[in-house]
């Protein structure tokens, strides 16, 4: 039998010979199935082409997007570096005449040996009538205590017998090395000295397990005591050198934070580089220049004169409370914040014509309250116009007010805590968006499925397109500065340290410095500028620093920096320039390793002058007198290993410390 062609439009499928072996319906059957199959094959083909052509349509469109936004993001970034090179400007030429709010060094150095603290926790007590008498024998204790503390075997046997009481917790081992750098400030070359001691023996304790821990966290007194050596040598640098771009980056990053929404609830941020302080929902909003009518007493960029109008930046969705809090900050930028009027104690006044005065608060009559949701007052709320006349008033009562009820329960210059959930007396309050989350209690109050779609519809699908915001807020800390002596000679210690160990091995010595200078003092100085300078530091400018410094710790490391596609945010933002920073670090290290020696005669005169800038401080006494109540917790321990050393028998310092106590047990807690 022939073969059979089988003709279906313009495909023609010729038979295979091992068909005739079928009878001819069979062989027909197989025919079609096969043409079938083959018209299948096509008919996907031709589906594939026309998909791949609408996929190469929509791939177009979308680079065409993506060029769009690339151009758009780049105008901005444009404009927005434009705008902070004006600021900075401004402030440059601010800052030339008013100079930088620098905290004295008694309130710096007590800030950093005290951290966390508003003020000293040493204050002295107060003497009623009649007490002198009782105090002149505790007072003579003391001054014995702070002559045994000269003892160099003395001091180092109290140290190591107070590190080994299993109950003398990391925060007491911090708290007394303060206390020592207190009582021995005036004697540096002393201090350095033990602390060159104490060293040695973490060096030789770490060698044996894993050096590469040392310095690493502040668990010893020694590292304490490196922490406060670091900062009391550095002051000076900071000053003359380091402290202006220091102060210039907090104020970059201010302006910038300023020219965005910051929702007063929740404290998040349009404009930010730490997405956890992000403020995802796009939010409209208009800036304003309000004319503000400073006040006779005001100082500053304000000309201390009464009736000068000063413009001051402004948003429209700024809460009364935040433009109270930028107006201070450009009527009184010239003037360190303790020395600015409070912004609970001052009222905001629009001013339109001769008597039309109105108070604006946060909170009023006026404000919209809806579903158990009140929202806070805002310029947009009021429709204060662009080039208002505002005034701030001294407040007349101390009612009502969100700022004023949250004042009371925070001490003057902290940051001000948001109200949790922003709840207050079963009233939701809000200000740019409302809270997503709810207490469980109330989600199963509500019944209404439409209200939940509701809700969920109000949440932004896809709130991560909002984080190309974070690119606009890079800042870099670039400072070309001389090596203070004591860097070089504290470098110069711990290479002395390494060989005297036997380690080889240069990341080890990488990370001591690491940790010894920059993430020790540097890395704290960046996240709390509040240490050096006196100011106030937003919630969100804390976030922002926080980035800074992660990011400076991340370029100091030796491992390799990696990032992926998950990630954080703040990693990606820097992952480019990390390597650059890194080889800045090794540069720095390796430029002070080639530098000549510190000498030592150099750093003991520089240290001897360094003494001078505490000496006869009111809060010594009171250190003395701390410092015994550890010693009197621990006094048989003390007293035995004492004893136990044939060098403290024969200085008798047992004998010494035990006349001490006999002078102080009666009154340990009077002065």
């Amino acid at each position: 039998m022939g073969n059979v062609r089988l003709a279906l439009g313009p495909v023609q499928y010729e038979e295979e010979p091992v068909l005739s072996a079928f009878p001819v319906e069979a062989q027909v059957g197989l025919g079609l199935g096969a043409a079938v199959l083959i018209a299948a094959v096509l008919l996907l083909t031709l589906m594939y082409r026309h998909k791949s052509k609408q996929a190469l349509r929509d791939y177009q469109k979308v680079l065409v997007q993506l060029e769009n936004l690339e151009i758009g993001v780049g105008d901005q970034c444009r404009k927005e570096f434009t705008d902070l090179m004006t600021e900075m400007t401004d402030l440059s030429s601010d800052l030339e005449a008013s100079g930088i709010p620098f905290l004295d060094y008694r309130t710096y150095a007590e800030r950093v040996f005290f951290p966390g603290r508003s003020s000293c926790p040493l204050q002295p007590a107060l003497e009623g009538p009649g007490e002198e008498g009782h105090r002149a024998p505790v007072r003579q204790g003391l001054m014995q205590l702070s002559n045994l503390l000269n003892s160099k075997l003395f001091l180092l046997t109290l140290i190591h017998t107070l590190e080994e009481q299993p109950s003398f917790s990391q925060r007491d081992r911090c708290h007394v090395a303060s206390l020592l750098s207190l009582a021995l400030h005036g004697k540096l070359e002393y201090l350095t000295d033990i602390m060159r001691t104490l060293l040695g023996d973490l060096a030789a304790h770490y060698v044996h397990r894993n050096p590469k821990l040392m310095l690493r966290r502040t668990e010893t007194m020694v590292e304490k005591l490196l922490t406060n050596w670091v900062s009391i040598c550095l002051y000076s640098f900071l000053r003359e050198v380091a402290g202006e771009p220091l102060y210039m980056l907090l104020r970059a990053i201010q302006y910038q934070v300023d020219k965005g929404p910051v929702d007063a609830v929740t404290g998040k941020a349009k404009r930010t580089l730490n997405d956890s302080h992000l403020l995802r929902e796009d939010v409209e909003f208009q800036p304003l220049t309000l004319m503000v009518l400073a006040s006779p007493g005001a100082g500053g960029a304000a000309g201390s004169g009464a009736g000068q109008h000063v413009p001051a930046r402004v948003l429209d969705t700024d809460t009364i409370t935040q433009v109270k809090e930028k107006v201070l900050d450009q009527v009184y930028k010239g003037t360190p914040f303790s020395q600015r009027p409070s912004v609970h104690d001052l009222d905001l006044e629009w001013r339109s014509g001769l008597a039309g005065h109105l108070t604006l608060s946060d909170e009023d009559l006026t404000s919209v309250t809806q579903n158990q949701w009140k929202r806070l007052n805002t310029l947009q709320h009021y429709k204060v116009p662009d080039g208002a006349t505002v005034g701030l008033i001294p407040q007349l009562h101390n009612g009502g007010a969100v700022s004023q009820s949250l004042a009371q329960s925070c001490p003057s210059g902290e940051n001000i805590p948001m109200l949790e959930d922003g709840e207050e007396g079963g009233v939701r309050l809000w200000h740019l968006v409302k809270a997503t989350e709810e207490p469980e209690g109330a989600k199963a109050r509500r019944s209404s499925l439409k209200e939940r779609e509701r809700e969920r519809a109000r949440a932004k699908a896809i709130p991560e397109i909002y984080l190309t915001r974070l690119l606009s807020m890079k800042a870099i800390l670039s400072v070309n500065r001389p090596v203070p002596i004591a860097v070089k000679y504290l470098f110069d210690f711990l290479d002395e340290l390494a060989e005297k160990h036997g380690i080889l091995d240069r990341e080890t010595l990488h990370i001591w410095k690491t940790n010894s200078l920059l993430l020790r003092f540097w890395v704290n100085t960046l996240k709390n500028p509040q240490v050096i300078f006196d100011v106030r530091v937003s919630d969100n400018v804390d976030a922002i620093l926080a980035v800074i410094a992660q990011t400076f710790m991340d370029s100091c490391t030796v491992s390799e920096h990696k990032v992926g596609r998950d990630s954080p945010v703040n990693k990606l933002l820097y992952a480019r320039e990390i390597p650059r920073y890194k080889q800045m670090v090794e540069r720095y290290y390796s430029d002070i390793r080639q530098s000549s020696p510190a000498s030592y005669q150099e750093m003991n005169s520089t240290l001897a002058e360094l003494s001078g800038n505490y000496t006869s401080a009111p809060h010594c006494l009171e250190a003395l007198q701390e410092l015994y109540s550890h010693i009197h917790r621990y006094y048989d321990q003390v007293i035995s290993a004492l004893e136990e050393d044939p060098m403290g028998q024969k200085m008798q310092l047992a004998c010494r410390l035990q006349q001490i106590a006999a002078l102080v047990e009666n009154k340990v807690t009077d002065l």
